[in-house]
Order: structure tokens, then sequence, then C-alpha cells
């Protein structure tokens, strides 16, 4: 698991060098014995991962590797689904359609994987289980929400791990944690049966990978049609798999890299941006700067009530298991009071404004085969550096508590609500809005030792160049041979 990739350990298993039961027993050890110190485990799977290993068919691609399930919006059957909440959690009866084409591509789950609660934050930590630990430097985030699964990739525990994206939550845990993370094309990988869409079609789902090729390969046993989904992407040209080992020649490159939302960003992640963009130009591509004139606060502002208009529906959906003994964090509390304060129209409105700036975007940036941008402002935060603090704490104690969520509709308020949210990340929501595809990519390491990635977005259906590119910057940087110095292996 340390030295190899999914599509490495798949082949060993081939070749008669390892078998299935050694790969998920070796995952297991090392779960056992460094998962602690990261605590990203939601539910433990080890008997019912060892008893699959054991039958696994070893003519599948990846039989026997071991994989882990995000506590998020996807079923494993009779696994419960906490959704990274204290509140009584979903028993699911059938696994989701992409668990069940992992499994008949033979990977094995191991484990869910910790997010924050409803993946409403881009950090993994929350009352239910606790902070998640970046194996780089355990004083520090994984971003979210799909930090457990970056966490447990990082730490070598499994080569892949599944992960979602609704504002960044495939992407941030990537840069933070080292990884490939790619979000792909609205409609590429189907929710089915347990949602057709989430957030009004933001949310993506695909997983955090070690290797450009797992990424991919990934993607080309989870992406087909399926006849339950309202619409998918455009079918590639060819596999996935096959066009990240292609070497793209004379690619046009764009390079975005202010704040849409006007924040501070720091040295470092400007660092990373120009070292992507030295990797594409010594891989022989052109590469501009760019301006997305249309992508303002009031974008962002737009993004952030859909997703709380959003959030509050499905939680008046899930009303009777909300009764239970356990409660909404506060944050929580507040987007769902927030929702539900959002009239049927306004909500509308701001879905068509950011319908009309995706278009103005999608013609902006039609020329570009890809565009460079930043995923986080800042290197990896130190744990719970997202908490309010002072002044803004007891604002959100006393909104909370007095149910004053109408002030929000203040200008003043709902913007300084809306910088505490993003001040880490001010850039990957774009992309849920869009549908278009972005791959972030583990292009820098801080001289504290904190990864910090960046994103290459393509245009609508074409994670194809995007993995072209991905591939030849792989092989360009040497970041394959990276890995957390976290309990390393004698």
């Amino acid at each position: 698991m340390w030295e190899n990739d999914a599509t490495a350990l798949g082949a060993m298993v081939a070749r008669g060098e390892i078998s299935p039961l050694e790969l998920v027993d070796a995952a297991i050890a090392r779960a056992e014995r460094s998962g602690p110190k990261i605590n990203a485990i939601a539910e433990n799977l080890l008997d019912s991962a060892r008893a699959a290993a054991a039958a696994v068919d070893r003519t599948t691609p990846f039989a026997g590797v071991p994989v882990v399930i995000k506590d998020l919006g996807i079923s494993i059957a009779g696994v419960p689904v906490h959704w990274g909440s204290a509140v009584k959690p979903v028993m699911p009866q059938e696994d989701s359609l992409l668990v069940t084409r992992y499994k008949s591509a033979g990977f094995i789950p191991i484990a869910t994987s910790t997010t924050s609660e409803f993946g409403l934050r881009l950090v993994t930590e929350t009352k239910r289980f606790g902070i998640t630990r970046n194996p780089w430097n355990t004083g520090h985030v994984t971003g979210g929400s799909s930090g457990g699964s970056a966490a447990l990739v990082a730490a070598g525990i499994v080569p892949v791990a599944h992960a979602s994206d609704g504002g960044g939550s495939i992407r941030v845990p990537a840069a933070c944690c080292g990884l490939v993370g790619m979000k792909p094309s609205r409609g590429r990988v189907p929710f089915t049966p347990d949602f057709l869409e989430g957030w009004y079609g933001f949310i993506a789902q695909h997983a955090v990978t070690r290797s450009v090729r797992d990424s991919a390969a990934m993607l080309d046993l989870s992406s087909a049609p399926d006849p339950l989904s309202p619409y998918c992407a455009a079918p590639a040209s060819g596999p996935f798999a096959a066009a990240a080992a292609k070497r793209a020649k004379g690619l046009r490159i764009g390079v975005y890299r202010q704040s849409p939302i006007g924040l501070d960003i720091s040295d470092e992640t400007l660092v990373a941006l120009d070292a992507a963009c030295a990797l594409a130009r010594e891989a022989g591509h052109a590469v501009e700067e760019i301006d997305l004139p249309m992508v303002t606060r009031d974008f962002m502002g737009d993004f952030g009530r859909l997703v709380a208009s959003a959030f509050a529906g499905q939680m008046r959906l899930e009303a009777e298991r909300l009764q239970g003994p356990g409660r909404l964090e506060r944050t929580t509390r507040i987007m769902k009071r927030f929702g539900d304060m959002l009239g049927a129209g306004e909500a509308a409105e701001a879905l068509l404004r950011l319908q009309l700036a995706t278009r103005d975007l999608i013609l902006e940036t039609s020329a570009y085969d890809a565009v460079l941008m930043p995923v986080i402002a800042h290197p990896p935060l130190p744990c719970g550096a997202m908490d309010t603090r002072g002044f803004d704490q007891l604002n959100e104690i006393v909104l909370d508590a007095l149910h004053l969520t109408p002030l929000l509709r203040l200008p003043p308020l709902f913007a300084k609500m809306m910088d505490l949210s993003l001040w880490f990340t001010h850039w990957p929501a774009i992309q849920n809005v869009t549908g278009q595809p972005a791959i972030s990519l583990p292009v820098h390491v801080t001289d504290a030792g904190l990864p910090v990635g960046i994103q290459a977005v393509g245009r609508i259906g074409d994670e194809e160049t995007l993995f072209m590119l991905a591939g030849q910057m792989e092989e360009l940087s040497g970041w394959l041979g990276r890995r957390a110095p976290f309990d390393v292996p004698q």
C-alpha cells in the first residue's frame, strides 16, 4: 500500500505475487496501527472485508485492492451512513450503484471515511467524530469534506478512496494531502439509486488517488450511464486510462490567479501556481494569464444561498430522522434556517444568475484546453483554524440561540459569514456551478512540509485532456514518489 498505487496492486494480484486477502490484511493492519493518529475512519468493515477478499474474482482489474467509501450520500448495504453528524444515521438496505461498480471491479471496502457534517464545511472536524488529521503534519487539517478519504490515502492505508465534491470537497482535501483529485463533469458518475442529483446539480462524485492513472482507471469503471440518471456527460472518445497514458502536445492553457471574493492569497499558493505553470511550459504548452470577470462576490453569494436552500430542503425531507437524541452542529443549524428563509422565487433567481454567468465563463474560456487556478488560498491550516472566535463566535452563537437568521439578509452580515466560510478556499465552487471537470494536482510542498495543490479546469465533458495534461505534469515533476512522512515503513 505504501509503495504502489491501485493499478500496480491489481497487477501484482493478477501475476500471483500477492493474494487479495494479503492486500486487505495489510491495509487493516496499517489502519489499526496508524489510523488512530489521523482519526479518519467512521465505520470499520474489517470482517466483511476479509470475507469479500477471500471470495473476490481474481480476474477483475482491482481484485483485493482495499478502498474506503465516504460517509456521505452513498450506501453500503447494512453499514450506517452518519453524514458526519451526531443525528440518527441512515441504515441502507442496498449498495449504491457506484459501490456495486467498485465491487465488480474487485475493490474491497474496508471502512467508511470521515466527513464534515452533511458535507457543508471544507475541513473535516465534527462533534460526532472529532478532528481528522493530515498525515503530512497531524497538527494540520486535511480539508473537507472528503478529508477522511484523503487522509487514509495520504497515510498509505489505502491507495484510493471514494470522494464527493459540492464546493471543492474532492479537490480541497487532495490539495491539502498531496493527492490527485478529479471532480468529473456534471452527470459523469451517477448517484443512483440514493439520489438523482445533489444541490441543484452542483455535486459530483469520484475519488482521491495517489496517481493520475488510478484516477483515470476508476473513472472508466464508474462513469457508465445509468437509466435512472436524469442526464449524463457526453461520452469520452476512448478510455480515460488511455488518455492518462498519452502526452498532449501544444495545448493552450490559461492561468487565473485572482481571488473571486477579493480575499488574501498566500505566497505559497502563488508559488504552487507558478510551479504548475512551469510544468505546463516544460511540457511544451502555451501558457497565458486570463481574467474571469463574471466570477464575483455576488456569484459566490448566490452559490451559498442555493447550497443553503438545497440543504434546508433535504432536512425537511429527513425531519423524522432529526427528531432523535443527536443534534445538528451550530453552523449547520444556521445554514438550515437560512435556507428555510429563502423563498422559491429567490432561489430560482439565484440559479438563473449563476446560469448566465456560467454561459459567459464557458464562452470566455472556450479557446483554452485547460485553465490553471488555485484550490486553497493558504497551505493546510492548523486544526481548529476555521472555527469562529471572539466576536465572530459570539455573533454566531447569538444568531443560533435567538433564531436571528433573518439578519443574514443584511448585506454586511451575509458578506461576513461568506468570508468566514470561504477564506481558506476561494475557487473550487466555480466548477460546481459550471459543471466543468477540474483536477487538483500535487505540484508543491512548502518548506514546512505541507502540500499545496493547484487545479486544472477543462471544458465540459473533456476529462481526457485534463488526464493527458496531468499525466505529463506527474511525469515531469516526480510527485508520484512523494509520500507523507507518516509512520514510514522500515
